[in-house]
């Protein structure tokens, strides 16, 4: 008993000391639990699997810069429709019969009228395209957005990362606080048992009451119901904190964790001003707003002109020949001017106008509400410190008076109502003491939560 006020004595001078000075912060076996979360929490991997996506979409639209190549294949058959007639022989049989007389000679063969069909017959068309932009405004923009998106979803896996240590923390003090409530509670349970048998002595020998006895039995069960509860508790708190960390339920939590040197750091966190500005949600805020001005800037070039380049090398011929005069090329460029589109392009600026006044006004509604959730997690810590502080000289006066009834009881000056007062209240006190320094550590990871003064590892 003498330890543990010696012990809560150190704890408050110790707290009282860093509040004069700033303590460094030293890694724990908490942060190591946390890295641990981070490498196996299954919503943070599904967080990095949108990052890894936002990469992807960065290649898709650097892919635009290159050319696009494609083979393409068409055949085309058909019969009856239009024909126009060609009359050849009418028109050069008479002048090639004038040309073999004059010549002596049959080098000017008769000719047969024709008649050529519209449609093709057995006909083919293969050839490799090769597209290449050569200006577009768009492709530089769509870039761009891209890049800003891996920018936002590296951000939303940073307020991610930092809520998730809040919950570890606040999960992992919880489990603490529910350990420590089972032994306090053990405790007074071998003191009621201890009572128990005292006063069945005393009653066996006929000098005690057997009122005295059936009261020692009430509070045997009601602090075995009380550990019950706290152990549930502490099971609940640990399948809680291993669910975080993606572990085996039943997995072993290290409680090694020194209470007293996370108290020596509050005194860091209460003589620092609030300053939300290092919340990756205000600079999640503010890419998107860049994101909406890119947009912007990309509706207001919809009037420029779009170049592209085309390069065809093919064969086409009929009765699938390939030949030198069934083989081609064909270059080209198309050249596109937006003039009219019934006013889409007009609302789509205007449209992205608004999106850009909405983005800044939510980030300065989200800047006013950060400030005002950093301040009240500073005043709730201050709060808890003294609380806390309140609990040790409580604590303290709770041992002094069991002490003193129990002492009276043993000279017969204090009924046994009365030691189990002083027994209830120092348990009570003692609870207070576990659950109000927990409380004062999550309040702590709340602040550092709010101020997003945790440090993350890259």
């Amino acid at each position: 008993m003498n330890t543990l006020l010696s012990k809560t004595r150190c704890t408050i001078l110790a707290g009282a000391l860093c509040i004069a000075g700033n303590a460094s912060a030293q890694p724990t076996m908490l942060d190591a639990y946390i890295d641990s979360a981070f490498a196996n929490n299954i919503v943070l991997q599904q967080k990095t699997i949108s990052l890894e996506r936002a990469g992807t979409a960065l290649d898709i639209a650097k892919g635009w810069f290159l050319p696009t190549v494609s083979f393409q294949m068409g055949y085309q058959t058909a019969g009856g429709g239009r024909d126009i007639s060609l009359p050849l022989g009418d028109l050069l049989n008479g002048a090639y019969a004038t040309l073999n007389q004059l010549t002596g000679t049959n080098n000017f063969p008769q000719l047969s009228n024709q008649r050529i069909n519209f449609l093709p017959h057995n006909f083919y068309d293969a050839k490799v395209r090769t597209t290449m932009p050569i200006y577009n405004p768009d492709i530089r923009f769509n870039k761009q957005i891209a890049e800003q998106q891996i920018v936002l979803s590296e951000y939303e896996v940073d307020i991610y990362k930092r809520q998730l240590v809040q919950n570890i923390k606040s999960a992992y003090f919880n489990y603490l606080t529910a350990l420590k409530s089972i032994s306090i509670y053990r405790t007074a349970l071998d003191l009621a048992s201890e009572g128990k048998r005292v006063n069945q002595k005393l009653l066996d020998n006929g000098k005690g009451l057997p009122a005295y006895v059936l009261r020692a039995n009430a509070e045997i069960e009601q602090v075995n119901a009380q550990v019950n509860t706290a152990e549930q508790q502490a099971e609940n708190a640990k399948l809680y904190f291993n669910f975080l960390l993606n572990r085996e339920q039943h997995t072993p939590i290290d409680t090694s964790y020194s209470a007293e040197h996370a108290l020596s750091e509050i005194g860091v966190l209460l003589g620092t001003e609030p300053a939300p500005s290092a919340r990756e949600e205000l600079k999640a805020l503010q890419q998107a707003i860049n994101i909406n001005e890119t947009v912007l800037q990309m509706n207001k070039q919809v009037y420029m002109p779009r170049l592209n380049g085309v390069l065809d090398l093919g064969s086409q011929a009929e009765n699938w020949k390939f030949n030198t005069q069934s083989r081609y090329y064909l270059l080209g460029l198309q050249l596109e001017v937006p003039i009219f589109a019934g006013n889409r392009n007009k609302n789509k600026i205007r449209q992205s106008e608004l999106d850009v006044r909405s983005a800044r006004l939510n980030l300065e509604q989200v800047r006013q509400q950060l400030t005002l959730g950093s301040s009240a997690a500073r005043n709730n810590l201050r709060s808890s410190w003294q609380v806390y502080t309140a609990t040790g000289k409580q604590l303290e006066a709770a041992s002094s008076y069991q002490r003193l009834i129990d002492r009276g009881y043993r000279e017969g000056t204090n009924t046994f109502i009365e030691t189990i007062d002083a027994h209830n209240q120092f348990t009570q006190a003692q609870l207070l003491q576990v659950i109000n320094q927990y409380k004062l550590l999550n309040s702590a990871a709340e602040l550092e939560r709010e101020t997003a003064s945790y440090l993350i590892k890259k």
